[in-house]
């Protein structure tokens, strides 16, 4: 099971230390110690707070990379049949769902409440922008 120390809590959840030790001193997460005796938290009570909310997560690998679409979360939900394995990650207010090998989720060593980064690479991206209205449209057009 993860555990993570409670600065890196505060920092997945885009708060203070002080902030999380009240949140372990309120129950929001049950106090447990680490082997050199720090007090950490649950990594699924973690997820299960953080999913649906917005925090920004640092890169926890410290990798470079050319792929610039590169989510940091915490990995909320996994269902692993057979050979194949779906993994759900919460990145701040993203969620993202990928498909990949059971396999590739021993190896990786992912459950609920692991820290990780998922790199998107499309082919195809689709931008979209609000409706314009008939006098903006006119505006731009006597501009050019």
């Amino acid at each position: 099971m993860t555990k993570l120390r409670i600065r890196d809590a505060a920092r997945y959840l885009g708060v203070s230390d002080d902030t999380v030790r009240r949140m372990v001193d309120g129950g929001t997460f049950t106090r447990s110690t680490d082997t050199s005796g720090r007090t950490v938290v649950d990594g699924r009570e973690l997820a299960a707070h953080i999913r649906g909310r917005s925090a920004q997560l640092d890169d926890p690998s410290g990798t470079k990379s050319s792929a610039r679409n590169r989510f940091v979360g915490i990995v909320t939900d996994l269902v692993v049949d057979g050979v194949m394995a779906q993994v759900e990650l919460q990145s701040g207010p993203h969620r993202i769902v990928s498909l990949m090998s059971a396999e590739a989720v021993r190896d990786l060593g992912l459950e609920v409440g692991t820290v990780a980064v998922a790199s998107v690479k499309a082919t195809m991206v689709s931008v979209e922008v609000p409706a314009e209205t008939t006098d903006s449209r006119s505006a731009v057009e006597q501009d050019g």
